[in-house]
């Protein structure tokens, strides 16, 4: 089939009818449900852009093997050149939605697409895992599918291990094995946009002990498979919000889920990993899906960051407080975020990896540089916009008061920002920077970033303990060396 178009996705979304749950009641149609409407319709869009033609020889390729046209996500680099076509696809797809949605398709496409070039990992444990992946890839590929990830345990007892939390099925663990495949219970998180997909993909973060057999789990499904339960967390906007009012949230609301598997089967031509701590613990790092998925995010990453140092430029040029040091000092510091993080994956890139079957992987120490520094610098960004905003965040009118001609002349006269800065446009402004910088909305969206690869100060402290355990120190080394061994200066 190759590259779909967003009517064939929407016809997807149609044909299927998984169960979901939304504010304690059974969600009849997924496409008509009105707070999944906009993001479909947002997916669509990105569907489609592989077939504009302005952009589509940037985002795609045409596949040696199936002889079909397929997204650049889907392209395993051999030279840095890949690189940059991939990084393509990711600018397109962040730019189409301002990097607000941070699991749209190429995501979890290029870990599918990592985890079956570097299947020689699992076929040292089973041959069968790593065909079933290869497989599977193939499949995904050549039908363009959209894939959420559940890879999270609820947060319940962190103090204990899977195996040791008071129901054994509180984490999602194997039942039973039966002649068709492998029978799973328990529970996963945070699936984004698991109602509008088309399949979802179970693996796990490293730190199994030994114990957690039955929790050592990675297998895909499709979204709609029975007995697999879908629980949306509280919507953060109806469906019915004014694009007006709310430019940005009635827009890229991207929906968040816990997954209850109920007994689910999980057919043995699905099963990717299973009973086996070693290999979940080595999947992350050995699979290529710490760095490969770390080139999208990143990419992502600095378009939704880069958007919002936009906003809060704006905003300040638009009320003329931008004349002011103390906010140019601010702005030129979220500017600065932009250019660091913007490098990081220049470098990252030009300093790539070559691994030992030839795949071409971004440099991990940037690429790691980058997960540590969004989780501080996104929030910064907003922290500034809501700073210069102050007080006219809270006040702006809406699109019914502007409709109102006895409110007009006023809105038009106590509005208006900076000389030639009408007072519409003003509030356009100020309504784009509260999405992002005040509602339910855009909180969700600076927790994500804060969390989005787990832990950060964990993660930070990782990245240490590589750098100690990989660097020779040899500054300090050769500093050292004009000591002799008693201890003298040598005198050179």
């Amino acid at each position: 089939m190759g590259i779909r178009t967003g009517a064939q996705y929407i016809e997807g979304v149609k044909s299927r009818n998984p169960e979901v749950w939304l504010a304690g009641r059974r969600v009849s149609n997924v496409y008509e449900e009105p707070v999944f409407q906009a993001p479909i319709h947002q997916i669509a869009k990105l569907y489609d852009l592989q077939h504009d033609p302005k952009v589509q020889e940037k985002i795609t390729h045409v596949c040696a093997e199936s002889e079909e046209r397929v997204s650049n996500a889907f392209l395993v680099p051999k030279s840095y050149q890949d690189l940059e076509a991939r990084r393509g696809t990711f600018e397109e797809f962040a730019k189409a939605t301002y990097g607000l949605m941070g699991r749209t398709p190429d995501f979890l496409n290029v870990v599918v697409t990592s985890m079956a070039s570097n299947s020689e990992f699992l076929d040292k444990y089973n041959p069968e895992w790593g065909r079933n992946i290869r497989n599977y890839y193939k499949y995904i590929r050549d039908n363009d599918l959209f894939l959420t990830h559940a890879i999270i345990n609820p947060q319940n007892d962190r103090s204990k291990a899977s195996h040791e939390q008071q129901d054994m099925y509180t984490h999602l663990g194997a039942v039973k094995e039966t002649p068709e495949g492998l029978v799973v219970r328990g529970a996963k998180m945070l699936a984004t946009l698991a109602p509008i997909t088309d399949e979802v993909i179970v693996y796990s973060f490293p730190g199994f002990k030994p114990g957690d057999e039955r929790y050592a789990l990675a297998f895909a499904l499709p979204i709609d498979t029975p007995g697999l339960r879908i629980i949306c967390r509280e919507a953060m906007q109806d469906g019915k919000r004014s694009v007006y009012d709310h430019p940005l949230a009635s827009r890229f609301e991207e929906m968040d889920a816990v997954l209850v598997f109920n007994d689910v089967l999980v057919p043995w031509d699905r099963v990717f990993l299973y009973n086996n701590v070693e290999a979940a613990n080595l999947l992350y790092p050995k699979a290529g899906i710490a760095q490969q998925p770390a080139h999208q995010s990143g990419v992502r990453g600095l378009i939704k960051l880069q958007f919002a140092t936009e906003v809060a430029c704006k905003i300040a040029d638009s009320i003329g407080v931008d004349v002011y040091l103390n906010v140019q000092n601010d702005l030129g510091e979220l500017v600065q975020s932009v250019e660091t993080i913007r490098a990081l994956l220049r470098v990252a890139e030009y300093e790539h990896e070559v691994t030992a079957s030839g795949e071409v992987m971004p440099a991990y120490a940037p690429l790691e540089t980058i997960r540590g520094l969004l989780p501080t610098m996104y929030p910064r960004a907003i922290e500034v916009m809501q700073i210069i905003g102050a007080g006219g965040l809270l006040m702006s009118p809406t699109d019914a008061d502007f409709e109102n001609p006895e409110l007009r002349g006023d809105l038009d006269r106590y509005y208006v920002g900076k000389e030639g800065v009408p007072s519409e446009d003003r509030v356009h402004l100020f309504k784009l920077a509260w999405d992002l910088c005040g509602e339910a909305f855009g909180q969700r969206l600076l927790q994500y970033e804060r969390y989005y690869t787990g832990d950060p100060i964990r993660k930070r402290a990782i990245f240490y303990n590589n750098f100690k355990r990989k660097d020779s120190f040899e500054l300090v080394e050769d500093a050292l060396k004009i000591y002799d061994t008693k201890n003298e200066l040598i005198n050179n």
